[in-house]
């Protein structure tokens, strides 16, 4: 494989170009090798010099993450990022980050993904961000306590953040958007959903969950958002028959 030809198959599989006027994160290949070929591929959630050195150990070529090092302001190459840099360029190991379409693709995104968890049936689109949505809600194929549902949404049976039983006993409907997405609780509570499952809790929106008589689940950016990464490198090795590997760097939050 070479980065050129995997750009494009990335850019097939996902809507990077659909993102481009609300997401400035750089979605693509955000720092290139030298041209050489590679066999395989790694894949991690964030783009950190631990995860770089994991990926590089293993021996991959290009490390596929959904959160790059860049987020739309421009960055002096001192520090830590240099650092990242410097390491990544003298590895050869090129980076690739998706985040909003990943997040938002209706198969392989991370919200798709909780939404299988959970066993949402028919996903429609939910939740606002930019005129676009990009998380998932609908009913659930069975009731769920929220305890079946933490269970059902932890990677590695890891604890989520939060939990906020203030709703029903059992759920019959939910919404899901990872990471990052507290204060889209008031959505979910608007559209009368039963169970609300985001990534991190926010001492802010608390009471309105309390008063909103809704349960949410702040199962934790990282753990959250593992999904994603997972099901794209699901079909490289698939449809590539790459050789990949999963770097498991969490962050506990």
């Amino acid at each position: 494989m070479i980065t050129r030809t995997l750009d494009v198959f990335f850019r097939r599989l996902l809507d990077i170009e659909g993102f481009a006027a609300i997401d400035p994160s750089l979605n693509g290949l955000q720092v290139d090798n030298d041209g050489a070929e590679f066999g395989k591929i790694a894949f991690a959630v964030d783009a950190n010099l631990e995860t770089f050195k994991r990926a590089a150990a293993a021996g991959a070529g290009l490390l596929f993450v959904h959160h790059g090092l860049f987020w739309g302001a421009p960055l002096a190459v001192t520090g830590g990022f240099r650092e990242r840099l410097r390491f990544l360029m003298e590895r050869n190991l090129a980076l690739y980050a998706v985040h909003l379409p990943l997040d938002q693709h209706p198969e392989l995104g991370n919200n798709a993904a909780l939404a299988d968890l959970l066993g949402i049936e028919k996903p429609e689109p939910f939740g606002l961000y930019h005129g676009r949505k990009i998380g998932y809600k609908g009913t659930l194929g069975s009731p769920l306590t929220v305890e079946e549902a933490v269970k059902r949404i932890a990677f590695a049976g890891r604890p989520p953040l939060g939990v906020f039983p203030f709703g029903k006993a059992e759920c019959r409907t939910a919404a899901v958007i990872s990471g990052g997405a507290a204060g889209e609780v008031s959505q979910a509570i608007e559209e009368g959903v039963d169970l609300y499952v985001t990534g991190e809790a926010s001492h802010s929106v608390y009471h309105q969950i309390l008063e909103g008589g809704i349960n949410m689940i702040a199962g934790g950016h990282y753990s959250t958002e593992v999904w994603g990464v997972r099901r794209v490198m699901e079909i490289c090795a698939a449809e590539l028959n790459a050789d990949v590997e999963f770097i498991d760097v969490p962050t506990g939050l």
